[in-house]
């Protein structure tokens, strides 16, 4: 197959698109929607066709109902709930033949610290028949008396999500194993038949972190991990004995490091890896001599590859990925002609599509979606070319009513290229706006993409310019960016986002008096970091979840546990972030609880009281500290919550805060 590169198509199209709102938006608009419209449960979640297209299945909801799975029969249009519970909702699902699906559960009304059950597993037929439980959403199996009813997968099992490429009732699972210390030993695979609930453990060829199946099903490769290494086996199908493929060291990058993404029908293992010009690309990796073919299958100079790729029974169709934004490239000149007929009848939107397993089926699924469009599912027929809405995301949001975004990049102090995203309220003038910063977390993560998103298009509407920098550091854009980011929290990374606003203020958009900046996890850090450094640069500060103090990330205290394992501890943020001895001086200049006197602005503080991640002792600590010398502190807890507001009611009660705590210090009700 020849390489591909796209990448400016998709930047090229968001910037024209800003250029030429402001003619139509230019009327007074009408109130925005409410924190709800942005934050509430989506009615919509999910929509797939069975591996014929003769049916299609659909999560979905109704007011004051829990997540109900539905099957439509596309040639009788009839639908039948075949999954609906009182006290769950259903969540994940897929199907693995055209007759079966197997879904599971959670329960969106209870948040992580009052969760009692875990998700489970369970079998359906596209007609509601043949209903069996697989793993148990109580933590023991069902029994009577003393004799267990039937032995049930682990409560830790999880869906192992495998496509449906040959027709069988069998299914797989994984189930996590914890060691002596309570951390992750390895991970299981368990082969489940969905109509008998038996199953059976696949041998495995050492600590198991990882498994991918052939395109016949069958477990064929697996990812260990031992002694800092991790090893992909390779199950060959001639001797049905393991055997290593390659090995590279877990927590640091070299050129023997890949990651495998897919098997192809004819075995052809796909994997991404990084190249010269220090991005992944895909590329094809040949099991027999475990040789990587250094020319890519698809690569996009700038940016990492970063998606799936799109397969059916037969071939390997294109892929789905995201460069400024997501979409589709393919390989296969019959797709390439359907989406072009269907970007015609949907000019406006990225269209995403997706088909069933078998490649005579003329239905495809399609995901539209814009800056100003929240994700629209439609049922495509590519032989009659008829388009017919599914399902909408969020049925609430008028798109007249949103902010046009814009994909762009900026030069930081040091020369480094930062990408960006600029969001800008809906028919607002295009100068001397109040401007949110909205860093995101991770920070060893790719930010958003170009696209609906319900935070930066809340704050649009609420008449705010919202600048999303994917400061160094984050992935997505290359080793070289991210490695900049290396020990960097509180100095570089904190350099980028104020480079930002300073770019924001020369290019006139920005009043540089109404300035706020707001983050989750590390994002909160760097918003503690950014009051600190640039006290004159940002007018008030909203950290949810956020980081106060480096050292903490390697020790939350006797009272606190953390889902950090110890060898990431031992042996990854020393790289990253520094080591609490050699740079103890370092932490302490960039912790933003020892610097905490220096923050004189107003502040939001929230955290979830079950947070694992961030315990909820960084929150207090902090909040402490700043208010020995600054009353301006609003605290918030949530206290049945982790790392992030699970529960809706509490995400629209924080960005209800969040808007009144705007107003008050950038927003119309600032004194200024």
């Amino acid at each position: 197959m020849p390489a591909f590169t796209r990448v400016l198509a998709r930047a090229t199209f968001a910037a024209l698109v800003l250029v030429a709102s402001p003619l139509t938006l230019a009327q007074t608009p009408p109130a925005p929607p409410p924190v709800s419209a942005f934050f509430g449960n989506a009615p919509f979640g999910d929509a797939r066709l069975s591996p014929s297209g003769r049916h299609l299945a659909v999560r979905a909801s109704a007011p004051g109902k829990r997540d109900f799975l539905t099957v439509i029969d596309l040639e009788t249009n009839s639908a039948k709930i075949v999954a609906h519970y009182n006290d769950a909702d259903v969540r994940n699902f897929y199907w693995i033949n055209d007759r079966r699906l197997v879904f599971d559960t959670h329960d969106k009304g209870v948040g992580p610290g009052d969760q009692r059950f875990m998700p489970g597993m369970y079998a359906v037929d596209f007609d509601g028949g043949r209903f069996i439980e697989l793993a148990s959403r109580n933590l023991v199996n069902k029994s009577t008396g003393t004799r267990i009813v039937r032995r049930l997968l682990p409560p830790s099992s999880e869906m192992a999500g495998n496509t449906p490429w040959v027709d069988s009732d069998d299914t797989y699972a994984l189930a996590a194993v914890g060691d002596t210390r309570n951390e992750l030993s390895h991970i299981d695979l368990l082969q489940v038949n969905t109509v008998s609930g038996q199953y059976k453990t696949v041998p495995r060829p050492g600590a198991t972190r990882g498994w991918l199946l052939d395109h016949k099903g069958e477990p064929r490769l697996a990812i260990t991990y031992k002694d800092l290494t991790t090893t992909l086996q390779y199950l060959d199908p001639v001797t049905n004995k393991w055997r290593e493929l390659t090995s590279f060291p877990t927590f640091k990058e070299t050129a023997a490091t890949i990651e495998p993404v897919a098997f192809g029908p004819t075995g052809t293992l796909f994997v991404t890896a990084r190249g010269k010009a220090g991005t992944t690309a895909m590329h094809t990796f040949d099991v027999n001599t475990g040789k990587l073919d250094p020319q890519p299958l698809l690569s996009a100079p700038g940016y990492d590859i970063d998606g799936e790729l799109v397969i059916n029974r037969d071939k390997v169709l294109g892929m789905q990925f995201r460069t400024d934004a997501v979409s589709n490239e393919w390989f296969d000149a019959g797709m390439k002609a359907i989406q072009q007929d269907v970007d015609k009848l949907l000019p406006t939107t990225v269209n995403l599509m997706s088909g069933p397993a078998r490649g005579d089926s003329p239905l495809l699924v399609v995901t539209a979606y814009s800056d100003v469009v929240a994700p629209v599912f439609f049922l495509y027929n590519s032989k009659t070319k008829s388009l017919n809405k599914v399902g909408e995301a969020r049925p609430g949001i008028d798109p007249t009513q949103m902010g046009r975004q814009q994909f762009l990049r900026y030069k930081a102090r040091d020369g480094l290229d930062i990408p960006a995203l600029l969001t800008l309220p809906p028919g607002a003038k295009r100068t001397g706006l109040p401007l949110v910063v909205m860093v995101h977390g991770g920070p060893w993560v790719r930010g958003k993409s170009w696209g609906w998103a319900p935070d930066s298009q809340f704050l649009a509407t609420r008449g705010y310019a919202v600048l999303e920098p994917e400061f160094r550091g984050s992935t997505g854009f290359g080793s070289r960016h991210e490695r900049a980011g290396y020990k960097q929290w509180g100095l570089a990374m904190q350099n980028d986002i104020a480079d930002g606003v300073r770019w924001a203020v020369d290019k006139g958009l920005v009043d540089p008096k109404r300035v706020c900046i707001a983050g989750a996890s590390y994002g909160g850090y760097s918003t503690l970091m950014g009051l600190v450094n640039d006290p004159d640069m940002f007018r008030c500060g909203i950290s949810f979840v956020g980081v106060t103090d480096i050292g903490l990330l390697f020790d939350n205290g006797a009272h606190f546990s953390s889902d950090t394992s110890r060898d990431v501890k031992q042996h990854s943020l020393p790289e990253r972030i520094g080591d609490p001895v050699k740079d103890a001086d370092q932490f302490k200049a960039t912790s933003p609880l020892r610097q905490a006197a220096r923050i004189t602005q107003p502040l939001l503080l929230a955290y979830g009281g079950v947070d694992r991640r961030v315990p909820i002792n960084h929150g207090t600590a902090l909040r402490d500290a700043v208010m020995r010398t600054n009353k301006q502190v609003e605290w918030i807890e949530y206290p049945e919550e982790g790392h992030g507001w699970a529960l809706e009611k509490n995400r629209i009660d924080f960005w209800g805060r969040v808007e009144k705590f705007l107003d008050k210090n950038i927003g119309s009700g600032a004194v200024r």
